[in-house]
């Protein structure tokens, strides 16, 4: 069976999960009452950034398969009920509203784009049900809505580590930035690496664009060769990723490219083949990390989804539904405004992707990590800290 190939149904009477490979969750009761919790989940499972929403949502699920299987939260089951964005604009809105009114989830768990967490954040907000994010990097996610948070670092962090790398690990001052100008998630973070890459004393030679889903970038590509750049930055998602570096090397452009967590799916060799190798980018956590932690994350992964190495949208995903559980127990309920106000004041909670700290803004802080791509394999290079 095809885990891509998820589909949520629910009824009157409660719900049936089919997830190819995922196995099955029962009917539960909506809300908080009875015996249950309801924890919203919004997720790209299909559509050109599936391999994002799949991991993350394997993740969030196995999180509380673990939860419910140690007694659940206040003596209550987590009823996780998802659905699908389809990686589409305009979705997310759609189907958080639809969690909440029609479902009641009292928390809701996603997305991993930051686009799409932006539509969804102001639905959140609005019905007062604390939002967390796995992984959308832009700032705006959670400015100025103080129901709204994420388990990842953020832009202005990530582009300073990207710019910090280029200059003192790929020794390259004279940059080129390709920008898919479709992506708030790519727009912020290319702003943010030119800022530092500046200030640092280097050199945006020059900056192309294009939007998401297109194919050839051979123009773009021409532009920048022709200003000789000693590497080139593209933080977009991994699908234009594997093709901007394959067309890169069709072209005869020798310098590395290097790009943000975007660039995080196992998909990323499969598109750009070995034109990726020497390549890097930042990301959350790395599986070969020795921390113990880590290692019983990927050890249970592997168990639960037929030996899948679990990337970082996976263990973010667990991690997110850690905090929301946490902030459950230290709010001893799930009232919207406590649970709320307890994630509002996570320090050092102690999660697969590090400690987890939110600051005023209700942003995580935590340390990335460099990968590198090297004999057709991801491979860990460093972890730099705020």
């Amino acid at each position: 069976m095809n885990d891509r190939r998820i589909n949520i149904r629910l009824s009157l009477v409660g719900f049936l999960m089919v997830t190819m490979g995922l196995g099955w969750m029962g009917c539960s009761p909506t809300g908080s009452g009875g015996s249950s919790i309801v924890v919203g989940e919004f997720a790209s499972l299909t559509g050109k950034e599936a391999v994002f929403g799949q991991s993350s949502h394997k993740g969030t699920l196995l999180a509380v398969e673990e939860i419910n299987q140690a007694g659940g939260v206040l003596g209550k089951q987590i009823v996780l009920k998802t659905e699908d964005t389809q990686s589409k604009q305009g979705e997310s809105a759609t189907v958080v509203k639809k969690l909440i009114t029609r479902d009641q989830a009292v928390a809701i768990l996603g997305e991993v784009a930051s686009g799409r967490s932006m539509e969804a954040a102001p639905i959140c907000q609005q019905y007062k049900v604390p939002m967390i994010s796995p992984s959308s990097t832009n700032p705006k996610v959670t400015e100025g809505r103080d129901f709204i948070f994420r388990v990842c670092f953020i832009d202005p962090f990530q582009g300073t580590v990207m710019a910090k790398f280029a200059k003192k690990s790929l020794k390259a001052s004279k940059i080129a930035v390709l920008t898919d100008v479709a992506a708030p998630y790519s727009v912020g973070l290319a702003d943010y690496f030119k800022q530092q890459m500046i200030a640092d004393g280097g050199v945006i030679l020059i900056e192309q664009k294009f939007s998401s889903g297109d194919k050839d970038f051979k123009a773009q590509l021409t532009a920048i060769k022709s200003m000789n750049p000693e590497a080139i930055f593209a933080p977009c998602y991994y699908t234009e990723a594997g093709l901007i570096v394959r067309q890169a090397r069709e072209l005869g452009i020798t310098v590395p490219l290097f790009g943000g967590d975007g660039w995080e799916a196992p998909e990323l060799l499969t598109i750009g083949g070995k034109s990726m190798e020497g390549c890097a980018y930042s990301t959350h956590y790395s599986p070969d990390s020795t921390n113990p932690k880590v290692q019983s994350f990927v050890k249970k992964y592997k168990e639960r989804f037929a030996g899948e190495v679990p990337d970082a949208m996976a263990a973010l995903g667990y991690d997110s539904a850690y905090v929301l559980v946490d902030g459950m127990k230290r709010a001893n309920g799930t009232d919207g405004q406590k649970v709320r106000d307890a994630i509002a004041v996570t320090k050092d909670f102690e999660g697969v992707t590090g400690k987890t700290t939110m600051d005023a803004n209700r942003n995580a802080t935590k340390p990335a990590v460099i990968i590198a791509i090297k004999d057709g394999k991801f491979a860990f290079v460093e972890t730099i800290n705020p």
